[in-house]
Order: C-alpha cells, then structure tokens, then sequence
C-alpha cells in the first residue's frame, strides 16, 4: 500500500550519477482517482524550503522508464497506476543537505473528458520528509522494531509496507513481536512462513530480535509455574529459530514497580538453555526503565549467566533508561516541577551511559527506545552521542533497533524512525 499522503515518506534521497551527486528525487502516488496514459501527465513542479523548479524541469520515472517533460507528452505506451509511486527527479547539483526539508509538489493531469480551457488539473500536496546523509563506516548496526510502527500496522501498513520502510532507511535489521506481528500466532501457516522468509530476501532483511512473553499472571486463581513459563518461552524459541531470529526478548512477569521479575525466571530460562543452544538463539530479558542498570536485577542476571556459564542468554538494553527529561513533555507544565508527581514509568531515569560499560560485554541486542525526533533531528529525551561514543569506544557491534514509543498519530511511527536514522548517521560521522 501507499501512504495516504501524495509525497510519500520513503524514496526521498539524493540522486548519485557516476559517483556525482546530480540532484535529489522523490515518490509521489497517483493522486487521481483512476491510472492514466503517460502523456497525460503534464509534469511535475517541486518546491524544497522555498526554492522551485517548474514542471519543465523536473524529469519523471513510470515503470522504469525516465522521462523529461517532452518525452512524457508522447509516452503513450507507459500508465501512471494508482497503486504504483512515480518518481519526481529533480536536478541539483551537490543535491539537498542531510535533514528535514519542507516539500511541495504541483502534479498536473490532462483530463481529455474536461474542456481544454481547465487543463491540465493540477494536485498540489505538501510534507515535511527527511533526507538521510550517506553510510558511514561505524561499526553499529542498524534495524527497526514492529513496534516502532504500532497502531498502522494492519491498518495503514501492510508486512511488506514495513519492510519497504526499513530497506529505504538503508537498515537490515527487521525486529518483530510475535504475539503482535504474527497471523495466526503460535501457529502461522505455512503460507505466511513462506511469504515472511520470500519478503526477506526481497528487502534484504535479517531477522533480529523476536519478542516474546511469559505471562506470570496469565491465571486469576494462581501464578505460572517454572515448567510452564519454560513451555511458553519454548514455544516462542522454536517459532523464532523458524522464522530466522537470533535474539528472544522474553518479558516475564514481574512483582515490583522496579521490575524485578516472578521468581520462576531463573528456571524456566535455565530449562530452555538446551533448546536455545539447539536453535542457535540468545535469550535476552531487557533491561527497562524504571530498572537502572546497577540494580539486583541485573546483577542476578549476570550471576545467572556466571553460573550456567551459558552462551546463550544476555542483556538486552532498552535506552528508555538513559532518558534525561521526562517522556511526555506536557507533564511539565501539567504537574509542576516536582517529579514524584509523574507516573513512574514516565519519569526520566537518567541513566549514565558510562554504566553500560561494566556490562557492555554481556550486552547483545540494544532496542533504540525514543519518543521524539525534531526538524533539527535533536532528541530532547535522549542523549545519544553520549550513548553512541560509550558504545562504539568499548566495541560494541551490533544493533541498534529503533523502537518508537511517541503518539501514535498516523504515519508518525515512520516519520520519526527516519529521523532518528538520519540523525544516528549525522552523529556517527563524528565518532
């Protein structure tokens, strides 16, 4: 599917001719309410921060042909669909500085059924999109939770949608929930099994980190016992190794406002050991806020991974705790400056990074938690080029899983992803 809007948010980057950057491009959807004959698009202008270039300037890409303005006149062997994005090609030399840009767009259409006076029609639309800069040689990796997409998934997004996003962004992680991204969960079909593994390979994806629960409460009348938390957290392994993942996030029940997790944790991880090494998986509880990183949970964690002297479970850090300001911003002005009026979960923790470092070792997966991006591609919340420097300074190489939690107005989860991808790839050229 398409965004609703008719400056899509993917396909906006620079355009690169034999090692030149010769200008900038865009996709933009069939704004009318039926597909057209080529050469009744009359064009496309474009205006970016103010600056225009008319609709003669501008060249256009319909089923993989690029066409100027005289070509797409007499294209009558190619049709603009409504379901296929054109691309607006845009020359400029040394194309657009990496960051937020104000976009616009006059598409004009020939409607042959209209008097020729009132031609061509023309659609205008305007967005804010984000241009990333290019990949830098860091040694961090970079993907997407599901999550980051919650309330458009299944309604504005489709699976392939998704992952069509995360390519754009240059990403190859792909991180999913399976109770929430999974048809069909515990028991997809092997259908959809197929079609996971086949848009994979087409978006060139790795599966990373697949969540998981152990729902302690799961009964009014008693608690799981370790036996069953060791089959729910079985049955997710098996389903993860299945569908390509290398991480489990299990999120156990817990018994504190700190999170310190049901007592049968320890068991029930210690039970699926065998089968974690068989299928070649890691189990990572997180660590979340309000649980800092110097706290017993994580110390039984680390004592937990000294006694089995497992391989096969670790930490997984969600950066939620290093936030320095708290998550909603209006809470300020709402409860005044007092901060044990605020909600728990959204008091800013305020985590120094430099505690990663004791753990960094036993670190395998990182959920990029964040709530806001600004047309500056600052974070308020969090203090990323502290967070970056600690980790590329103390050698850690894996991921990086943007995992939006702001307000989940339409579309915003993928605007702000590509933000934050975009800022990462500023702040990493300075490590």
């Amino acid at each position: 599917m398409l965004n609703r809007d008719i400056i899509q948010n993917r396909g906006f980057t620079n355009t690169v001719s034999d090692g030149l950057v010769t200008g900038f491009e865009l996709l933009v959807r069939n704004p009318n309410y039926r597909g057209l004959s080529g050469s009744l698009v009359d064009g496309v202008a474009v205006a970016v921060d103010g600056r225009t270039w008319d609709h003669e300037q501008t060249s256009v890409v319909l089923q993989g042909r690029e066409m100027t303005l005289t070509e797409l006149r007499t294209s009558t062997d190619v049709r603009w669909a409504l379901d296929e994005p054109m691309v607006v090609k845009v020359p400029l030399t040394g194309g657009l500085a990496p960051g937020v840009h104000a976009v616009a767009v006059d598409i004009r259409l020939r409607a042959p059924y209209i008097p020729i006076e009132f031609q061509p029609g023309v659609f205008h639309a305007e967005r804010s999109l984000t241009l990333l800069g290019p990949a830098t040689s860091s040694p961090l990796r970079h993907g997407v939770s599901l999550y980051s997409f919650t309330g458009d998934m299944g309604t504005l997004l489709t699976l392939e949608d998704a992952m069509a996003e995360i390519h754009d962004l240059g990403a190859t992680g792909i991180e999913i929930l399976g109770e929430g991204n999974i048809p069909g969960y515990p028991n997809p079909s092997a259908a959809w099994i197929d079609t996971w593994k086949a848009l994979l390979e087409k978006y060139s994806l790795t599966p990373t980190n697949y969540g998981s629960w152990i729902d302690s409460r799961m009964w009014l009348h008693r608690d799981l016992t370790a036996q069953e938390g060791h089959e729910a957290l079985a049955r997710d392994v098996r389903l993860a190794a299945e569908l390509g993942f290398s991480f489990v996030r299990p999120k156990i029940g817990v018994v504190s406002q700190d999170l310190v997790p049901h007592p049968i944790w320890d068991e029930a991880v210690e039970r699926t050991l065998d089968l974690a090494a068989e299928k070649n998986i890691v189990i990572c509880p997180e660590i979340h806020a309000p649980t800092p990183i110097r706290h017993p949970v994580v110390d039984d964690y680390l004592a937990f991974i000294e006694r089995t002297g497992t391989k096969n479970f670790g930490l997984l850090i969600d950066t939620g705790i290093f936030m320095t300001r708290p998550a909603i911003q209006e809470l300020d002005s709402r409860l005044g400056d007092d901060e044990e009026d605020i909600p728990v979960p959204l008091r800013a923790l305020k985590v120094p990074p430099s505690d990663l470092i004791d753990i960094l070792e036993h670190v395998v997966f990182i959920q990029a938690k964040f709530y806001d991006v600004d047309e500056n591609l600052v974070d308020q919340n969090i203090p990323w080029p502290e967070v970056l420097r600690v980790l590329t300074e103390h050698g850690y190489t894996g991921y990086l899983s943007s995992e939006y939690e702001g307000p989940r107005d339409p579309y915003r989860g993928i605007v702000q992803v590509r933000r934050q991808h975009a800022m990462f790839r500023e702040l990493e050229k300075h490590l």
